[in-house]
């Protein structure tokens, strides 16, 4: 049985606490109040430690930890009045992060990776990231995380169009189902997307690419579709929530989350003015990309107990309850259930579909960086 968002409001935050403490703590019993300091056992299996909180810093940085994205606010939140330890609101996309490594070799400012599942893959191989499997590692299926503990995947979400029912009404437009229906000039005027060096961009890329015939060998097709919306206006940018809440958008290129969470959780804008749709290819080919997102430990990094700490709580069922609560799919999603207000499961069905991830690891820089060229972005 499904729930309503009204009655997942209802699951407290602070009801899980309890089941969550039970979890991750095992040491001392004494109260940061007065002072002493407290341990917590954390990790899987042969990854099981101790950590204490005389470890911890006043603010731990974890790359693509950022507000505005996946409800992270409410983990960071819950995460410091838990532990009394900040995050800092990383504002960065997974390829800036991978970039930001690379620029820094040696040098390793983060705790941590969060962010696309396949970029982190590709730290991994760039050697960037350190083994540690968190509390719940045993429950993410095995084709979302690396065998050695490096990467684990934590939630997963779908490329999808939100768009203003309003103004589509005012226009004399359908709801989409296809991409095609995307190129129409009413759509195309004021379509906002962003670009494949940003794993969001990168679904959205490899959604049109698949629907319209092409694969990760052959990126044509979505090259093609790219120069001919922007002939039509269609813009790449980062921030278009407050423009598509001020009408200055109609339509914007995201995940599922994006416009559910806009829909059903901000006030700006009527709830019945936001349709949501995952689409397909005219010819019936698959168009919604199931993109797993991650994280991992990184290789030398700084406050590494206090990172085992929060990769441990963003696993947790409480955690996963925060992404939820934001229409993001947890990874522990087979332990939950999901709210009614999520899209009609037939239109997944219809539409969704996933790569082989071990060829994206592979060929991801080049297929970036042809998408890119390729439509002058």
């Amino acid at each position: 049985m499904s729930l309503s968002r009204r009655s997942y409001l209802g699951v407290s935050s602070a009801a899980l606490l309890g089941g969550l403490g039970g979890c991750l703590s095992g040491g001392s019993d004494e109260s940061n109040s007065s002072g002493a300091s407290q341990s917590y056992t954390v990790g899987h299996g042969d990854f099981e430690t101790d950590v204490s909180t005389s470890a911890f810093p006043d603010m731990l940085y974890f790359y693509c930890v950022q507000s505005g994205w996946m409800n992270w606010p409410t983990v960071m939140e819950h995460f410091e009045e838990n532990y009394d330890v900040a995050v800092h609101d990383d504002d960065r996309s997974s390829g800036e992060a991978l970039q930001h490594m690379r620029s820094r070799p040696g040098d390793m400012t983060h705790s941590g990776y969060n962010g696309g599942y396949t970029y982190g893959i590709v730290a991994k191989n760039d050697g960037f990231t350190q083994a540690y499997k968190p509390k719940g590692w045993d429950k993410v299926p095995d084709s979302l995380k690396t065998d050695d503990g490096h990467v684990t995947a934590t939630r997963r979400v779908t490329t999808a169009v939100t768009y203003r029912k309003d103004i589509y009404e005012e226009r004399g437009l359908e709801e989409p189902t296809t991409w095609a229906d995307l190129l129409q000039p009413e759509i195309m005027q004021d379509l906002a997307l962003q670009t494949p060096q940003a794993a969001v961009g990168l679904a959205a890329a490899l959604s049109i690419n698949n629907a319209r015939g092409g694969s990760m060998d052959d990126l044509q097709p979505v090259i093609d579709y790219y120069q001919q919306i922007q002939k039509g206006g269609a813009e790449f940018t980062d921030n278009f929530l407050a423009q598509f809440s001020s009408g200055e958008y109609s339509t914007f290129i995201r995940y599922d989350y994006s416009g559910l969470d806009l829909k059903y959780n901000n006030d700006e804008i009527p709830e019945e003015n936001v349709g949501v749709a995952v689409l397909a290819g005219e010819n019936g080919n698959p168009g919604a990309l199931n993109m797993p997102y991650g994280y991992a430990l990184l290789e030398g990094a700084p406050n590494p107990e206090a990172g085992k700490l929060f990769m441990d709580y963003v696993l947790s069922l409480e955690g996963q309850q925060h992404f939820l609560d934001a229409y993001v799919r947890p990874i522990r999603s087979s332990e939950m259930e999901l709210p009614d207000e999520f899209i009609d499961s037939s239109e997944y069905e219809r539409t969704e579909f996933q790569v082989d991830y071990d060829q994206l690891v592979e060929q991801q820089d080049s297929i970036i960086q042809e998408i890119t060229r390729g439509a002058n972005i």
